[in-house]
């Protein structure tokens, strides 16, 4: 017999992501279950059926043993909707109309998107139709289709709750919403431009709630984490985390804020837009308009008695200048930096007008990332391997057989892709890395093999080897 513990209580609100996968979001609501923790080999599930729940069924279909504690039902829907797309909205076309009204639209689709872990919804008009895309896991999927007359109303619902002018057609506008539903406050940028067919909106949905976040979660491998631990660990110095917009650096970020979040040191960020929010630390909105610059709010950080300072980025060598400063009176800063690599990070700031050996005296580790999607565990498939199809170049350590593909099913809106998983290069700089550094070395290969560091293209490889994600996923970094 399985396992049951029946108890009422409130339920928890931070569930790891790993648990949150061992259900689909139609078995979720179906059996009206969400996973609490995993105890040895059982998994542990609260439910607002326990007595009449078929365990022998759920154990069945799940092939795991499931124990269940009694929750309210209220408090289980709360959960289903926080962690669980439902199934009734996904079963729509992904072209069907919507023919309701402009004021419960928007709130049925903010809130549809905040259900289905989206980061912006795109509002767009064409010569003969409207459109609404959402981004989930870094890919646009198309959600609706608009008639042409609601349009207008919809465009003029969004521009007043959030502050801009209906009249202005011709030119961009940026605005904000704090939007509030019964699972929580959901803080979205607007931004209003005016194009061809009419005005296109983008909402960005900004997760505020910073305790989720862990960084043993992110992705690094065991070598990487322990030598970004190291970094993050030292007093002074500065940490750098280059990639792409929308690689997840902010993330990372946070994540490193949450551990060194002690009520032993004054922590200060400045930040474009602030992101997300963590009790504790003293949080500044950029506000270029008005002069508060990364740079002009670095100097006044350093009047503030600051343990720890986080940049929101390097963008001048003004703000580069400010944080070696910062660094060098006994600070640890980190920061973000759009390089292609961690190494690349050197000869950006040198590039800038950093002198060598100030920067040689003061980087403590320089980290590259990106996110990369991985396949759907539900609809993925084994296919045959040819070493061709790796990049011109490019050398395979072990020789591949086989690998995954992305197909496409309801689960994974037909991308074939469920997730993401950030990839990491961290370069500790150490003495000798610090002497390449002085001497203007570009070229470092050979030192970082030396020195066993994982650069991307080995550890996405190795996501790609798991089965875990796809050759298509990786390409771009075997490449590099």
């Amino acid at each position: 017999m399985p396992l049951t513990k029946i108890l009422k209580m409130e339920p928890q609100q931070n569930i790891s992501d790993s648990l949150i996968n061992v259900l689909t979001n139609k078995q979720a609501w179906y059996y009206r279950i969400v996973p609490k923790n995993k105890v040895g080999e059982i998994v542990v599930f609260y439910s607002d059926k326990v007595s009449h729940t078929g365990h022998d069924e759920l154990e069945l279909v799940l092939n795991k043993r499931v124990a269940l504690e009694e929750i309210e039902s209220d408090n289980l829907t709360r959960l289903l909707e926080k962690y669980y797309a439902n199934d009734q909205l996904d079963d729509r076309l992904q072209n069907s109309y919507y023919l309701g009204e402009a004021d419960g639209f928007l709130n049925h689709l903010i809130i549809e998107a905040k259900n289905l872990r989206s980061s912006d919804i795109h509002i767009e008009s064409y010569d003969l139709k409207c459109r609404v895309r959402i981004r989930i896991d870094g890919t646009l999927v198309q959600r609706y289709l608009l008639d042409k007359k609601q349009y207008p109303s919809l465009i003029n619902k969004i521009k007043i709750i959030s502050s801009l002018d209906i009249a202005e057609k011709r030119l961009p506008q940026d605005g904000r919403i704090l939007f509030e539903s019964a699972g929580g406050k959901i803080d979205i940028r607007v931004s209003v431009l005016p194009t061809l067919h009419g005005e296109k909106i983008v909402l960005r949905l900004l997760n505020n709630d910073a305790t989720n976040i862990d960084i043993l979660n992110l992705g690094f491998r065991d070598q990487d984490l322990n030598n970004y631990l190291e970094g993050i660990a030292k007093p002074n110095g500065i940490l750098l985390i280059s990639g792409p917009t929308g690689s997840g650096k902010t993330t990372t970020l946070y994540a490193t804020l949450k551990l060194l979040n002690k009520i032993t040191r004054n922590i200060l960020t400045i930040e474009d837009p602030i992101e997300y929010t963590l009790e504790g630390i003293n949080q500044v909105q950029l506000k270029e308009s008005i002069g508060l610059t990364f740079a002009a709010a670095l100097r006044t950080f350093l009047r503030q008695d600051p343990d720890v300072i986080m940049l929101g980025e390097i963008r001048d060598q003004e703000t580069a200048s400010m944080a070696i400063r910062a660094a060098l009176t006994g600070h640890l800063v980190l920061s973000t930096i759009h390089t292609n690599s961690a190494w690349g990070t050197v000869s950006r700031l040198i590039d800038m007008g950093i002198a060598p050996f100030l920067l040689s005296n003061t980087l403590s580790t320089s980290v590259a990332q990106r996110l990369i999607r991985l396949l759907c565990p539900y609809c993925k498939s084994r296919s045959n391997f040819n070493h061709s199809m790796f990049p011109k170049g490019f050398k395979s350590q072990k020789p591949i057989y086989s690998h995954f593909v992305a197909r496409g099913c309801k689960d994974c809106f037909n991308t074939g892709y469920r997730g993401r998983k950030a990839v990491y290069e961290v370069i500790p700089i150490s003495e000798d890395f610090a002497e390449e550094i002085k001497r203007g070395n570009h070229h470092v290969n050979i030192l970082l093999k030396e020195k066993g560091i994982n650069t991307l293209s080995n550890n996405a490889f190795q996501l790609f080897e798991s089965g875990e994600t796809s050759l298509e996923e990786i390409y771009p970094l075997l490449s590099n």
